[in-house]
């Protein structure tokens, strides 16, 4: 049984690793040529820290999901609160698809309004269902609070 619980929760984290890997799809293209060429805040950090700092985001997500996901998916607050984590993992796609594939601030950072939003929402129904899985989501909003400022200022800079 332990095993099966494991490899749930394994999936959990590869689903999120995959909407990160889609994400880079948009992403690493456009880092060199474009992204380069931008003007950027004075506290925007170093390419190299974005890679890191979002793996173990989406770890910590799938993590977060399987706790959800262990309470019952029979439930109706456990589908919600799934249903409610997938939205936000698409808007976390569509955004590098908005910033990065079509060059667009302007829409990156929109998506990452209602992005933001979605991930409160997500953490608030996880919380109620799990608060360490709830809990396991601030990292997450405070990095996405972060790159919504940095995506505000980009777009204003340019």
């Amino acid at each position: 049984m332990k095993s099966n619980k494991l490899a749930i929760a394994v999936l959990f984290v590869l689903l999120c690793l995959a909407a990160g890997a889609i994400g880079s799809f948009f992403t690493f293209p456009s880092i060199q040529g474009w992204y380069s060429s931008l003007n950027k805040p004075f506290f925007n950090p170093p390419n190299w820290v974005f890679g890191p700092v979002w793996t173990l985001l989406y770890v910590l997500m799938g993590i977060a999901a399987y706790l959800v996901y262990e309470k019952g998916i029979k439930k109706k607050n456990v589908k919600e609160a799934l249903a409610f984590f997938g939205a936000q993992l698409f808007l976390n796609v569509l955004w590098s698809l908005l910033f990065f594939g079509l060059h667009s601030p302007l829409c990156g950072l929109l998506c990452i309004i209602a992005l933001w939003v979605m991930i409160a929402l997500t953490m608030k129904k996880f919380y109620m269902i799990s608060r360490t899985a709830g809990l396991l989501f601030i990292p997450y909003i405070l990095w996405v609070s972060f790159a919504a400022i940095l995506n505000l200022f980009i777009w204003g800079l340019n």
